[in-house]
């Protein structure tokens, strides 16, 4: 049951992604809609009542911003005006009911929507990159022709990233972990971490080469290091917050693996700083 649910998350993945367009956009929001949904449940297990309603609204709000964007039927400060304004809106939501809403409440509700609605938009914004050509050439350090690193090359080779990463991590930490990575998550080791990491790089290098991009072994280490530690953070994140739940799964949605949450929790992170780390480096040249 695990394995086939795996393998059916992975083909879904695999095909909106390659379709990209409002395909993969409408999968994005329709999977941080059920996330959120895990995470507000968690939240109401420690007696928060956030704005349920109006953040997942907010947060397709700004998932459907971040594709028009990306097609240019929407300018950038607008789209940037989105996650403001919607904070706004929850947090005047919650001054208007019967009973005022606590610190927690708002709390809840503006991270929800920054962790489960700001943050995936960045993978709408990802796929969206058109052809980046990076010339950068500093001491040892080249990224020159980088001309078919295109958004789609980086959305599939950064879930690819991740995937290796946990599977890494998961069978040489079962295999070999003998010392805790954190108490936040016990069954996690630093074995399984270097195993993550190593399996991450391993395959990094490999797409480097198949891109033919400049440096493939440096490109390839740095990039395999990065979605490796970008997915440990999202995953101990939500590792804590179901500690602080008292909770093991976030949800029963994928028999065998849990909720959307536990699925997605290693893909939140990745995006924006990808992106961002991307858009820097264009922008040096």
């Amino acid at each position: 049951m695990r394995l086939r649910s795996g393998l059916l998350i992975g083909i879904f993945g695999l095909i909106v992604v390659l379709l990209g367009g409002w395909f993969f956009t409408l999968a994005t929001a329709l999977l941080t809609y059920l996330a959120l949904l895990e995470f507000f449940r968690m939240a109401e297990f420690k007696g928060i009542k956030p704005a349920t309603k109006t953040t997942l609204f907010s947060s397709f709000v700004i998932i459907v911003s971040a594709y028009l964007e990306t097609i240019g039927l929407l300018e950038g400060e607008i789209s940037n005006s989105i996650l403001p304004i919607c904070s706004v809106g929850i947090c005047t939501w919650l001054l208007l009911q019967p009973k005022p809403g606590t610190i927690s409440d708002i709390a809840a509700s503006i991270f929800g929507l920054f962790y489960l609605g700001f943050l995936p938009s960045y993978w709408i914004k990802l796929r969206g990159l058109d052809s980046v050509i990076i010339n950068y050439n500093q001491g040892f350090i080249s990224f020159e022709n980088l001309s078919n690193t295109t958004g789609l090359n980086l959305t599939l080779t950064s879930c690819f990233l991740i995937v290796a990463s946990d599977i890494g991590s998961y069978f040489i930490g079962k295999s070999f972990g003998k010392k805790s990575l954190s108490p936040i998550s016990p069954s996690k080791t630093i074995e399984g971490l270097i195993g993550g990491i190593s399996c991450s790089i391993l395959l990094s290098i490999f797409f480097a080469f198949l891109l033919k991009w400049e440096n493939p072994f440096l490109v390839g280490i740095l990039y395999g290091i990065l979605i490796s530690l970008m997915a440990l953070v999202g995953d101990l994140i939500e590792s804590m917050m179901k500690r602080d739940a008292k909770i093991k799964d976030s949800g029963t949605f994928l028999p065998g693996h849990g909720g959307i949450l536990d699925r997605i929790d290693s893909y939140i992170f990745t995006p924006s700083v990808l992106y961002y780390i991307f858009i820097i480096l264009k922008y040096l040249n």
